[in-house]
């Protein structure tokens, strides 16, 4: 093949695209549509409860339309990450969604199934094989922390799409996976460049985001052939420039030239970016093969929370509210000392150092109005209430220096004003794995439907 085209909607499934920028990405003739539908940027809740980031109703709007489209088309469908974490759980839902559509439209195609939910046991041996590295933090991974996780997925590379297309489906959709793999697969299999392929579908995973206006909710197009790759955004008013591309190509990146991904690096210290029409040539990115790791990600339940919304106004209290939170947390702390080591008091400000804390360069702003967020996270839904309840009370009437009034110091939000937000997650396992085979952590199942 002199080149494959690859179309992606939008950023991740469910969260909504122009159908009718869609419908002029499918006359170009793509020979695949490939999307990503998850990730772990809305934090460790989804994973921990292996709960969709995405609500029903806009998923199946956004599966109903690609795969109609795929239908008129005969083209393959990948989906990635499905519909969040891609846990065991969001995966079997998604694939019910997928079900109902056929049923309802009438659909009849060949589905493959990949999953990546890694086995509890199988990671505490790889840990004390010293299989698993540090990754973004220097916390080692310790047989305790796997115990804790509730989920644990692995984000699995190209091969795993690669072999289940030998098969010949018409729809993918798997677990966890690197954002881009969905994209690159299929030129990869036909071989094309490795590096281009991947850095093409680094470009398309967030939509048009790589493209000036930015919007992750428009479809762009990838085309790949030899030597280069071209990338164009499917609405006529936005463009592709070198700028915006080389911008996006470091996108949750820390470093400008390499970006890690499952079996090495990609090297962009010669990629060149020109112009041509509304598209970006893209050519010169290397490829740098290593020790195949693949990310594995774990959440662990930290308790329930409860929380308060407030704002402030007096002027007073404002120029005290240092002194207000350190004195109603150690206050609170003290009534509860019985219980001190299940629960933690977390007040955020918002308006006075908010959002860079204490890095915040900017110094004696003027401030004449705060939010203030209460926190409470303990072992139980009934505790945290509880001593959320005791706080906010208490930060409406606690005593500051200069204080004149003694009451109606906090405006509430909302009555009642503590809201019990339910349980608590954090990501306690966010490491690489090293693995001998690309596809054998990522079983692959088909059915006609």
């Amino acid at each position: 093949m002199d080149e494959i085209r690859i179309l992606t909607p939008n950023g991740s499934i469910g969260s909504g695209f122009s159908e009718e920028l869609f419908e002029e990405g499918m006359k170009r003739n793509p020979h695949a549509i490939a999307v990503d539908a998850g990730s772990t940027d809305p934090g460790p809740y989804f994973l921990g409860k292996g709960r969709s980031i995405s609500n029903k109703m806009m998923i199946k709007r956004d599966l109903e339309i690609l795969l109609l489209a795929r239908d008129k088309n005969n083209i393959p469908l990948l989906v990635g990450s499905a519909c969040g974490p891609g846990t065991k759980s969001t995966l079997e839902w998604t694939i019910n969604i997928v079900k109902e559509i056929a049923k309802e439209e009438n659909l009849h195609f060949k589905l493959a199934t990949i999953t990546g939910d890694i086995d509890k046991e199988f990671l505490k041996n790889a840990v004390k094989q010293g299989k698993v590295r540090t990754f973004e933090s220097d916390k080692a991974l310790t047989v305790e922390e796997v115990d804790r996780a509730t989920n644990i997925v692995a984000q699995m590379g190209v091969e795993p799409f690669m072999e289940a297309l030998k098969s010949k489906p018409d729809v993918i959709i798997a677990g966890r996976a690197y954002d881009p793999a969905m994209m690159a697969a299929l030129p990869i299999m036909n071989g094309f460049d490795e590096a281009l392929a991947e850095h093409m579908g680094k470009i398309l995973e967030c939509g048009s985001m790589a493209a000036e206006p930015s919007s992750g909710f428009e479809p762009i197009l990838g085309t790949i052939r030899k030597g280069y790759f071209l990338v164009e955004p499917m609405n006529p008013k936005s463009k592709c420039t070198p700028k915006s591309v080389a911008d996006h190509s470091l996108y949750e990146e820390c470093n400008p030239i390499k970006a890690g991904l499952p079996g090495g690096t990609l090297d962009l210290s010669q990629t060149v970016f020109e112009q041509t029409g509304r598209m970006t040539k893209v050519s010169g990115t290397k490829f740098v093969k290593d020790t195949y790791t693949v990310k594995v990600e774990g959440a662990a339940k930290v308790g329930y929370r409860t929380v308060f919304i407030a704002g402030v106004r007096d002027p007073i209290m404002i120029s005290q509210i240092d002194y207000l939170i350190d004195g109603v947390t150690e206050n609170t702390k003290a009534f509860f000392h019985d219980v001190a080591e299940d629960f933690q008091i977390l007040l955020h400000v918002y308006g006075k150092n908010g959002v860079l804390g204490k890095v915040e360069y900017i110094k004696d702003a003027k401030i004449f109005e705060l939010g203030l967020i209460g926190e409470v996270v303990a072992k139980t839904q009934e505790l945290a209430s509880t001593i959320c309840g005791y706080l906010s009370h208490l930060s409406m009437h606690f005593d500051y220096p200069g204080c004149k009034a003694t009451a109606g110091n906090l405006a509430m939000l909302y009555s009642p004003e503590n809201i019990d937000a339910g349980e608590v997650f954090e990501f306690n396992i966010y490491h690489l794995l090293e693995v001998d085979s690309p596809t054998a952590l990522f079983p692959i199942s088909f059915e006609e439907i």
